[in-house]
């Protein structure tokens, strides 16, 4: 393959690369010397699972390792008893090292459904930034400055907002910088917030007298609700290691505009194809493709048919009462919002509904009535049917 092509393969599902020059300089000399590209991105373990919002950037490793690269894998068991404060307005919860040491644990059982266990070294940044000295994390502090830290936006925002910003936040970057430097990493992948942190690691490498990384950004997948970051704590996630039923049932509860970024960023399939089926083949498609990857062709295919089965029967009417709900309102609870809109008549018919299994969302049981409230379309029994919309 040209090199040419290269690049445009890579660029494909990023929102920024520092600097293409750089890059083909890179894949020019690893060609003529034989040799393999060092990749590094970053996952601090700070929730136990995975979920798509992280696919679309291991997909990248993934496509570089399947180019003949060496990916390394650095769960940042270190830098997470800080905490990452990009796209930060306030302190970060600090984690002990039991959660960190379990979290990092399920990354690892994790990820492989995704990377190449053969090209793939795991590496804790614990193991080196562990060792360094107050003397090394002092001279490591004079490589950057306080109003460069400050000029940052986030940074920037709360001290203009008089909200508090810790010295040790200022650490953060300059760690994740040092891992480069540790690595000696050609390549570094991360998230389009992370811009500051992965160029901090450029700035490091230089000082050190090293060749400055390439930086290759992408963008932050929405959750199911189409309108914010994929997130475990706002419910609008979808985990690796959920069941077939639910990736399956999740997948089809989101909108079309939003099915067709999941198809660039989630897979490798030309969306001029995808294009002309119909929206909701399309969907179920890429809903297979998800959970047979996560799972296999078998589970796959029975989650689709089962879905089939529900799906089928929904018979919903042409006009659905809708209800706007705060993504944000943590209190909200189901059984509140069918009282509301009056749905049920009381809370015990609501309780006994669930626990007799007679609510489902978009084809999926609901059994718990602490259910995260999410977008897409609510069932209650045979004939009753709510539409659930994130309000703006």
């Amino acid at each position: 393959m040209q090199i040419e092509d290269v690049i445009k393969k890579i660029a494909r599902g990023t929102t920024e690369i520092i600097n293409v020059e750089g890059l083909k300089s890179k894949l020019h000399e690893c060609s003529k010397f034989k040799r393999k590209l060092r990749v590094k991105a970053g996952f601090d373990p700070t929730a136990p699972d995975l979920h798509l919002g992280h696919v679309v950037l291991l997909n990248k490793l993934r496509q570089l390792q399947d180019l003949g690269h060496q990916v390394f894998f650095l769960i940042g068991d270190f830098t997470a008893q800080i905490g990452d404060p990009s796209g930060r307005d306030q302190l970060r919860y600090k984690m002990n090292a039991d959660q960190i040491a379990q979290n990092a644990k399920t990354y690892k059982s994790q990820v492989f459904k995704i990377l190449d266990h053969k090209k793939t070294e795991v590496v804790f940044n614990s193991s080196w930034l562990g060792r360094l000295t107050a003397q090394q994390i002092i001279e490591l502090s004079a490589y950057s400055t306080v109003a460069q830290m400050l000029a940052r936006a986030d940074f920037k925002q709360r001290f203009e907002q008089k909200k508090e910003i810790s010295i040790l936040e200022f650490i953060y970057p300059l760690l994740q910088g040092y891992d480069s430097v540790h690595l000696k990493a050609d390549i570094e992948l991360g998230g389009a917030d992370q811009k500051f942190n992965l160029l901090m690691g450029r700035q490091l490498q230089e000082a050190f007298q090293m060749p400055p990384q390439v930086i290759i950004m992408t963008p932050l997948l929405e959750g199911t609700d189409g309108v914010h970051k994929m997130s475990k704590s706002l419910g609008n996630y979808i985990g690796i290691n959920e069941s077939p039923k639910e990736i399956f049932g999740k997948m089809m509860s989101i909108n079309d505009d939003l099915m067709y970024r999941y198809f660039e960023l989630l897979t490798d399939v030309d969306l001029s194809e995808v294009k002309t089926f119909h929206p909701k083949e399309a969907k179920m498609k890429l809903a297979q493709a998800l959970v047979a990857r996560f799972h296999s062709e078998r589970d796959a295919q029975k989650a689709r048919d089962e879905f089939n089965k529900i799906f089928t029967q929904r018979d919903e009417p042409s006009e659905i009462m809708a209800y706007s709900f705060d993504l944000m309102d943590s209190k909200k609870q189901l059984v509140d919002i069918l009282l509301e809109t009056k749905l049920v008549a009381s809370r015990n018919e609501a309780r006994r509904l669930i626990n007799q299994k007679a609510i489902s969302h978009e084809g999926v049981q609901i059994e718990d009535e602490h259910w995260k409230i999410r977008a897409g379309i609510l069932k209650i029994g045979k004939r009753r049917f709510l539409k659930l919309i994130p309000a703006e």
